[in-house]
């Protein structure tokens, strides 16, 4: 399957919107789109996975690397989560401590 990453701006933050699957295939899709978010200054970031079927560990690699690149811009990258499946990737592997997981996009919005 695919990967669809649509961009849009809401109130200074970055809300890129995934929707597919992203595994070692795709995860370019999210890591260029991630990348230029942040090269267009924008170092508060939601990534919204709720669309997303399936994420493997280079999709986890991907959002590690754009954490890192908001925090080195001074900002941070929040996600949305609603699969149980995907969520428990984040819970197992300690991500979720790094990178908080919301349930809507508005949730995560919120300061």
């Amino acid at each position: 399957m695919d990967l669809q990453v649509q961009t849009r701006q809401e109130g200074g933050v970055a809300v890129l919107a995934a929707s597919g699957e992203v595994d070692v295939y795709t995860a370019p899709d999210l890591d260029g789109a991630l990348t230029q978010a942040l090269a267009d200054g924008h170092a508060r970031l939601v990534v919204d996975l709720s669309a997303v079927a399936f994420l493997d560990s280079t999709g986890l690699g991907v959002l590690v690397k754009g954490l890192k690149g908001a925090r080195e811009a001074g900002g941070w990258l929040h996600l949305v989560v609603t699969s149980e499946r995907i969520r428990k990737i984040f819970d197992i592997t300690g991500l979720d401590a790094a990178m908080p997981l919301f349930d809507t996009v508005d949730a995560a919005l919120a300061p």
